[in-house]
């Protein structure tokens, strides 16, 4: 069965003048029509970059140095400009963190969604109109007609939030690409959105990539989760294996951080030290610096990202190599 999306050993760099940065090192996974996936690291793990590279959006000097990323069969990395408008904002849509920076403040909800839909298709504004309306009340705007004629400044937050996620769903994407979405909202409204993005990847079998460093959030929506380190993934599989039983040691850092009841009256815990500068990455495995499992292989071998077939789930670690004794 042919992917939704693929991606195949995809290098992303940055031309510094103190020489190229990788930000993404050989990422590869795939995405099935209407799966849900969840990209998740600290800041600065690549996720970001990753997500906006499946439709051209890095800003220089950043650049694809390597690999394919392939939708619905097309090589999206050789295509030119005016091929990837087409796909982009059409196939895919984007999701932004900050509704206020996607949204135009001096145009009304209506013209910025009539005009996003003009711009794909060859249709009237009152048919653009109807499926604006249409867009509004799915992802539960109450008096979508009144809604239109407003401008950015008179919603809350989330509803600004929905209003985006309407804009992303007006052109029926196979693929909406939402990039810490909830991370501005109350945990309430952060509640809300998540329920929705749910709700409309099931009943529209749209394919979701959810970014985000909360694995809380992942673990609500996301079917699998790629945990990503200084540009690599270091383990994927499903969500729910993942969320219960980690065993990279930086996703259990992850895990072990979040709060929770047993953490009343306590200190929260932590992962020591800092994400590393992706110009001086240390050798061998990056997270070797920071994990508590560390071997002597670790700060000489970078590890392979291997499947072991009795977790069902990649893993890059040396210690999970010796625990396995060879059995992947």
């Amino acid at each position: 069965m042919e992917h939704l999306l693929e991606l195949q050993d995809v290098v992303i760099r940055f031309a510094l003048r103190s020489g190229d940065l990788t930000a993404v090192d050989g990422v590869s996974f795939s995405l099935n029509r209407g799966e849900r996936m969840g990209l998740v690291g600290e800041s600065g793990a690549g996720k970001s970059v990753t997500g906006f590279s499946i439709i051209d959006l890095i800003s220089k000097p950043g650049y694809i140095s390597s690999g394919r990323i392939l939708f619905e069969g097309k090589d999206l990395a050789g295509l030119s400009e005016e091929e990837l408008r087409i796909i982009r904002g059409n196939r895919i849509s984007m999701i932004f963190q900050d509704p206020m920076m996607t949204l135009n403040p001096v145009l009304t909800i209506g013209t910025q969604m009539v005009e996003t839909l003009q711009a794909h298709r060859d249709i009237s504004d009152e048919e653009a109109h109807g499926i604006a309306l249409e867009k509004l009340r799915k992802v539960h705007i109450p008096s979508p007609e009144k809604r239109l004629i407003q401008y950015p400044h008179e919603f809350s937050g989330g509803m600004r939030q929905r209003i985006v996620i309407a804009i992303a769903l007006l052109t029926d994407p196979a693929l909406i690409i939402a990039d810490e979405p909830t991370t501005a909202l109350d945990v309430t409204i952060q509640a809300e959105i998540l329920d929705l993005l749910l709700e409309l990847c099931e009943s529209e079998k749209t394919g979701l990539i959810l970014i985000t460093h909360d694995l809380a959030v992942v673990s609500q929506v996301t079917q699998k989760i790629a945990v990503m380190y200084a540009g690599k993934i270091v383990e994927m599989g499903d969500t729910t294996r993942i969320i219960s039983q980690p065993k990279h040691p930086y996703t259990q850092g992850l895990i072990n951080a979040l709060p929770g009841s047993e953490h009343l009256g306590k200190r929260l815990n932590q992962i020591p030290g800092m994400m590393p500068n992706l110009m001086s990455i240390p050798p061998g495995c990056s997270f070797h610096p920071r994990c508590p499992l560390r071997v002597a292989v670790c700060a000489q071998q970078i590890p392979e990202l291997l499947y072991y077939e009795k977790f069902s789930r990649e893993v890059a670690c040396h210690v999970m190599e010796q625990l396995s004794g060879g059995d992947l």
